[in-house]
């Protein structure tokens, strides 16, 4: 293989022209990666990744249908392969002007016959990657490791009912840890596709939850001894593959971690897809998990509300950034996470130029987004219409109840004083219509 070899043959790094029209797909027209906004450039607010999996291990097959992607990268033998598409992604990442990416340790090398040769494979793909990343300046937002895929883990890795399956699952986690320190990863990632349950009947609810709570004190404790410097965090997600999956959402994922004392050690990595699944707003898991400060990173997607699964789309709904961008703004940045596109263009979507497109649409989207979130926040009408609606909260029995100084009794005194609250509008449909003044 030549390093010199070029996938994306005729494509040049992507621009901005904010005046191009409606049929150039292959600029951005919103993003701008210098622009300052509220002190920060818009590359450090949004703080995009591209996600390795879908882009470039994705073939397009889905349930009913083989694959649909062929791309020049998956040639030779599987090292062969993974070194050419890792070749690939960097040319593409330097091309399209993202800092980061991210991947599953089984989506960077091939899985060997044994725990040592997959080790070996990991150590010499991750080599090649670290030269890239020196070369190229792209870092590694986050790793993760693929503990659901192989049909070892059919029954889960962390709460799967045989310890020699969990022990497996540890052998590999503590490799992942590893090479997120090797190549200076700011996030770790666990996403417990596995880790629920398909039926009630075979299943230990209180001991998985108690075996996948001392995984991840395990992996706090290796993290600890080996130095590595990055920002753990768990994924929400409620079903499928499992009928139920224990990280259900962001308030169960919060409630687990309190529990078991964990909520020091980690935050959330929200994919609003998995949000939808849950029966949720887009935004809504993306919201709770910033209220109790633990908003870690975004997995930047979307689905179909009218279909009942996963389907990892591109985001292009210039709304529901406007309320993510809102929200990270508020809570100061998502810094040392980010954007990651964990989507995939579709499987009709066959052409090179495909993976461009959906990308530069998604960031110009939340590029639109974003600025959306500054003029809602720099104008100012909708906070002030919040603050005067919670407006007896600040003085009186209102002000012992924010600093739960307030006793019942109070309550009871003051009602006998005061009497019958009056009937306040909540205004809803005028807080939307200010809203979509911004969009």
């Amino acid at each position: 293989m030549s390093e010199q070899e070029e996938f994306f043959a005729g494509i040049s790094k992507i621009p901005y022209q904010p005046t191009a029209g409606p049929g150039d797909v292959m600029c951005f027209k919103h993003y701008n990666a210098e622009e300052v906004l509220m002190g920060r450039t818009m590359e450090d607010w949004l703080r995009f990744s591209v996600c390795y999996w879908h882009s470039f291990c994705g073939t397009g097959a889905d349930p009913f249908g083989f694959q649909t992607l062929h791309r020049p990268w998956n040639k030779g033998n599987p090292m062969e392969s993974a070194k050419r598409r890792l070749c690939a992604a960097f040319e593409f990442f330097t091309k399209l002007g993202v800092k980061y990416y991210t991947f599953h340790d089984r989506d960077m090398a091939p899985e060997g016959s044994t725990l040592k040769e997959s080790n070996m494979n990991l150590d010499e793909i991750t080599d090649l990657a670290l030269q890239l990343q020196k070369q190229t300046g792209v870092k590694v937002l986050w790793v993760t490791c693929n503990l659901f895929a192989h049909p070892r883990y059919m029954n889960g890795a962390a709460t799967n009912p045989d310890c020699h399956v969990l022990a497996y699952a540890g052998a590999q986690l503590k490799k992942g840890l590893d090479i997120a320190k090797k190549l200076g990863a700011e996030n770790f990632v666990f996403w417990g596709g596995r880790e629920g349950f398909l039926s009630m009947h075979n299943t230990d609810v209180s001991a998985e939850l108690k075996h996948m709570a001392n995984f991840f004190k395990m992996a706090v404790k290796y993290k600890e001894k080996i130095g590595l410097k990055c920002q753990f965090l768990i994924e929400p997600k409620p079903k499928e593959p499992c009928r139920h999956q224990y990280d259900y959402d962001a308030m169960s994922v919060i409630g687990f971690l309190k529990h078991f004392g964990l909520e020091n050690h980690f935050k959330l990595n929200i994919e609003p897809n998995h949000t939808t699944l849950a029966g949720h707003s887009y935004e809504h898991d993306v919201v709770m998990a910033s209220v109790f400060g633990m908003l870690g990173s975004v997995d930047a997607n979307t689905g179909s509300p009218d279909l009942g699964w996963d389907t990892d789309q591109f985001p292009m709904d210039i709304r529901n950034t406007t309320m993510v961008m809102k929200t990270v703004i508020e809570q100061g940045g998502l810094q040392p996470g980010g954007l990651n596109f964990d989507a995939k263009v579709r499987r009709e979507s066959t052409d090179l130029e495909d993976l461009f497109i959906a990308h530069i649409g998604a960031m110009d989207t939340f590029a639109r987004g974003l600025r959306n979130a500054v003029r809602i926040i720099e104008d100012g009408i909708i906070t002030d219409k919040l603050k005067e609606r919670y407006s007896s909260f600040s003085h009186g029995l209102g002000q012992k109840v924010e600093d739960g100084s307030a006793t019942l009794e109070d309550m009871e005194d003051y009602i006998q004083q005061n009497g019958e609250p009056n009937v306040t509008s909540g205004k809803q449909e005028k807080y939307e219509s200010i809203f979509n003044h911004y969009i």
